[in-house]
């Protein structure tokens, strides 16, 4: 009983790390308002946690290899509600970007080492049970974030931080008196290889997540960083990818190199010589685009086209939460092995995903919504869960931290890629559509254009604006359309990747013997001993 209040407890250590990432998205406007910022702010506060985040979970999965994931996991939590301190009560907008860089590493400390703890307290049906409460928690937490944001915006956007210390400190308590310390291997941190990933996994993550802002090529929106502006040329996410695309072929290269001569490497690239681990992986990624990328337009859809309030917005989303969590229950009676829960999964996201699209309307029925994103949910409770245990169930004990660190890392460029693609793929049809529906009705071709790219930098924030005065009350009606064609299209494309992944998880074997990792490893001079 004792470990599986463990992993609730873990569980919600997970939960608070996704939470930040999507409640942000909510009290923005209130921060904006309080501390008088502009849009480059508001941006830095929105990306700098994912991206120092997605930086740093090789780094982390390493050490948690080395000195024990239950430690790794408590300093990360403790840096996390410490920041969180911080940002809750940050007087100027620097200070409040600082805590968000520095709750990323709190962040990239929990996550990998939470699959650690996992992987490590549980064997055989009950492993499979695990992953499913802990999978399902990503998927839950990944939709409250917006109605618990909505709902402690009507407080403050402090509370949004706040909330976090308590929970940090019921967590914590969990963790120490109910999962055992872990065993930690001798070794030590490829300090070049960690400066390498960092910088090469920091910036694909900017790229990703701001290219549509700055531009792909060349540069569209100066950037500014303390006193420096980039104002044109190639843009900064083109550069970025260059020396994302250098550093982590450096990193690459490094890590085979120290693994031929039995070193230490940071990332052990004998672990893709495991075939459930490296195509599970290829998995995660592609349904980490599916997923968040859904998520990161369809709050717009329901704020701006169908004008739900951010509460009710949150109550939709809710339901992608509730249906997480029921599939979390339904996998302790279910006999089958992961992988078909991973195909199942896979297979109701795409049906939920294809029904919206199919009900999506500018007058859609609250009750049809909330049945697509149940069924949709119920699919990420399984698939995003029982992914985890597959790609990691060959993996050697003493490598967990490592392949932990490389799942993650898979999970979180898989969710940057997919916001990145999605909501570009959202604003260019927005955009378009909107203009040739504008065209259509008589409007020069110079204020159609004009037009649409006011409601499509405004993200639709301005429809509401547009409806009230009569005169533009017509283009507010054509925006709502035009956002409805965006999600529809997005809605499909995602339903497309989630059936892609699940082609590809015919590739994945899993319980193919890790002896072609273990067989070319030299024998450990001396036993992991346990963690204080």
């Amino acid at each position: 009983m004792s470990r599986w209040l463990g992993l609730i407890a873990v569980s919600l250590g997970v939960a608070l790390i996704v939470v930040d990432i999507t409640i942000v998205n909510v009290i923005l406007a209130p921060i904006i308002e309080d501390l008088s910022i502009g849009a480059v702010e508001a941006q830095w506060i929105q990306e700098s946690y994912a991206i120092v985040f997605a930086a740093l979970l090789l780094l982390t999965g390493r050490l948690s290899d080395l000195h024990g994931a239950r430690r790794i996991f408590l300093i990360g939590l403790g840096v996390f509600g410490a920041t969180s301190v911080v940002a809750a009560f940050a007087p100027n907008v620097g200070l409040l970007i600082l805590a968000r860089f520095l709750q990323g590493i709190g962040g990239a400390m929990i996550l990998p080492t939470s699959l650690a703890l996992v992987n490590a307290s549980f064997t055989g049906k009950a492993r499979g049970q695990a992953f499913a409460v802990w999978g399902s928690t990503i998927g839950a937490a990944a939709a409250v974030g917006p109605l618990l944001g909505g709902w402690l915006a009507d407080f403050s956007w402090r509370w949004a931080f706040g909330v976090n210390v308590p929970l940090v400190a019921l967590i914590t308590a969990g963790v120490l008196f109910h999962l055992p310390a872990s065993p930690r291997t001798p070794g030590r941190i490829d300090v070049l290889g960690g400066a390498l990933s960092t910088i090469g996994l920091g910036l694909l993550a900017f790229a990703l997540i701001e290219g549509r802002t700055y531009g792909w090529l060349m540069t569209t929106e100066p950037l500014t960083v303390g006193g420096l502006t980039w104002r044109d040329g190639p843009s900064p996410a083109l550069v970025a990818f260059l020396v994302s695309a250098l550093a982590l072929f450096a990193f690459w290269r490094r890590q085979t190199a120290l693994g031929r001569k039995n070193g230490e490497p940071l990332m052990d690239v004998r672990l893709f010589s495991v075939p459930s681990f490296r195509n599970g992986n290829v998995v995660t990624l592609m349904v980490g685009v599916g997923e968040f990328g859904i998520i990161a337009v369809l709050p717009l859809w329901l704020q701006f086209a169908l004008d739900y309030s951010v509460f009710q917005a949150g109550l939709a989303l809710a339901a992608l939460a509730v249906g997480s969590l029921c599939a979390s229950g339904a996998s302790f009676s279910m006999p089958a092995p992961p992988l078909v829960h991973v195909r199942t999964g896979l297979l109701l996201e795409a049906a939920g995903l294809v029904m919206l699209g199919l009900i999506a309307a500018t007058d859609s029925a609250w009750w049809l919504i909330v049945i697509a994103l149940f069924v949709y949910g119920v699919g990420v409770g399984f698939a995003t869960a029982q992914v985890t245990n597959v790609a990691l169930a060959d993996v050697p004990v003493e490598s967990a931290g490592q392949g932990s660190g490389i799942q993650s890392t898979a999970r979180e460029l898989g969710s940057a890629l997919g916001i990145a693609v999605l909501t570009t793929l959202f604003f260019s049809t927005l955009a378009s559509s909107l203009h040739d529906r504008l065209a259509r009705t008589g409007l020069p071709g110079q204020d159609a254009e004009r037009l649409g790219t006011v409601v499509t930098e405004s993200a639709g924030a301005v429809i509401p604006s547009l409806s009230a005065d009569p005169e533009t009350a017509a283009v507010a009606d054509a925006a709502r359309e035009a956002m409805t064609t965006g999600l529809e299209v997005c809605a499909y494309t995602c339903a497309g990747l989630l059936l892609l992944a699940l082609a590809v998880t015919l590739f994945v074997a899993p319980r193919a013997a890790a002896a072609a990792v273990t067989t070319e490893r030299e024998p450990s001079p001396r036993e992991p001993t346990p963690r204080a």
